[in-house]
């Protein structure tokens, strides 16, 4: 008799707990800072300080477009014989539904608060909302959807290119291609007209070549994962000093956005710009040397309650994502009756990021561990299922 083939054990990355904490708190530290930028004076140097320090923050986005190409490959690049079906099923039901929910809640909130609620209205907005993720902050689950069309073909691509060589003339190029992108929407994209271009060319933001070297950077980690984890932490020393250094020199690109080529906060502020490609590039390495290090600690009795805190936070990421306009709505809602000086709204700023985190983090956590809601976070507690099981179960007992 054949003995049955035992199962290799998926080894889990707890590197990637921290980094997809760093990353959501990040984002919420971005948007919440936006917030109280909206209650400061524009001719105050709190104003300057605010916006000045924002670009130190465009790294985050770059961060979630890594670690999705990353926990892809992980999971599905070493696979045989893949249902790509199965797969498109599990990943569109687990992120289309909480977009759908969340577009339908917050479409209807949205109408809430401006008195304008109607059946027609709240449909033809919601709709509006699904087709082209412009609202709520939900742009990035649109670039996932077309991620996961073409996952498939990325995985085909990175076997055929075989060894590590192709591979890296592959990143090379497509580093390349990234950096002339983001030329193009600094230099040239403000100043052409976009009339009659395809939606997602049109809103690039909302399209995956935007992002592509991230998706590709992530992909090529996992493959390489080992190799990867060594040069880095060969290199720890050089990549914290020149992450830093890259970190300072955002304060400079802000000046030269504003007083050497005059441009609006807006273009200021762009995400995709070549300077910011290189920093996030760079903050994201970081981030997972960081994250590596914590993963080497995280046994040790000192570190356990960190540790809990960061494998919870990391379940309820996605939640958290999808849930921070609620806590922002608030948020501005609560400073719209703050009323002082611009320099005592810049020194609450840290207080409006920890009261949108600990908001939305708590609100995560209720859903998490609460049914039904937990489909609402891309967790449902299967509360259906388990009743049926637990019933299946004593009917068995009482058989026999």
């Amino acid at each position: 008799m054949a003995k049955p083939v035992k199962r290799k054990k998926k080894v889990y990355l707890y590197e990637v707990d921290l980094m997809r904490v760093i990353f959501i708190f990040g984002v919420l530290a971005n948007h919440a800072t936006s917030v109280v930028t909206a209650y400061v004076s524009s001719s105050s140097t709190s104003y300057v300080i605010l916006l000045a320090s924002h670009l130190i923050l465009h790294f985050t986005r770059m961060g979630f477009m890594f670690i999705s190409g990353l926990v892809l490959f992980l999971q599905y690049y070493h696979k045989d014989n893949v249902s790509w079906p199965g797969f498109w099923l599990k990943r569109y039901k687990g992120s289309g539904i909480p977009y759908v929910l969340w577009n339908a809640i917050y479409t209807a909130l949205a109408l809430v608060l401006t008195s304008s609620l109607t059946f027609s209205k709240w449909g033809q907005d919601f709709w509006g909302h699904i087709l082209h993720a412009d609202g709520f902050y939900m742009y990035y689950l649109l670039v996932m959807f077309q991620l996961y069309l073409i996952f498939p073909l990325l995985v085909m691509m990175f076997k055929k290119l075989g060894s590590t060589r192709n591979q890296l003339i592959l990143m090379g190029i497509s580093a390349a291609v990234q950096l002339v992108f983001t030329f193009w929407t600094k230099y040239k994209y403000p100043y052409i007209s976009t009339a009659g271009w395809p939606y997602l060319l049109s809103h690039y933001k909302n399209f995956i070549g935007a992002y592509q070297f991230y998706f590709l950077a992530g992909a090529f980690v996992s493959i390489n994962y080992q190799t990867c984890k060594d040069f880095l932490q060969a290199h720890a020393k050089a990549l914290y000093g020149i992450t830093a250094v890259l970190a300072a020199g955002t304060f400079g690109l802000y000046y030269f956005n504003t007083k050497v080529l005059g441009l609006t906060r807006h273009y200021a502020e762009l995400i995709h710009q070549p300077y910011l490609m290189i920093y996030a590039s760079f903050m994201v390495a970081t981030v997972f040397l960081l994250s590596l290090e914590y993963a080497k600690r995280r046994t040790r009795p000192g570190w356990q309650p960190f540790a809990k805190f960061v494998g919870i936070s990391s379940k309820i990421s996605f939640g958290i994502y999808l849930g921070q306009t609620v806590a922002l709505t608030l948020l501005t809602k609560l400073l719209s009756y703050v009323h002082t000086t611009s320099w005592a709204m810049l020194l609450l700023t840290p207080l409006a990021y920890l009261f949108a985190l600990g908001f939305t983090w708590i609100m995560s956590y209720i859903f998490y561990k609460v049914p039904p809601f937990g489909v609402l976070i891309g967790r449902p507690q299967m509360v259906t299922r388990r009743i049926l099981a637990k019933f299946k179960q004593k009917k068995e007992v009482t058989v026999q």
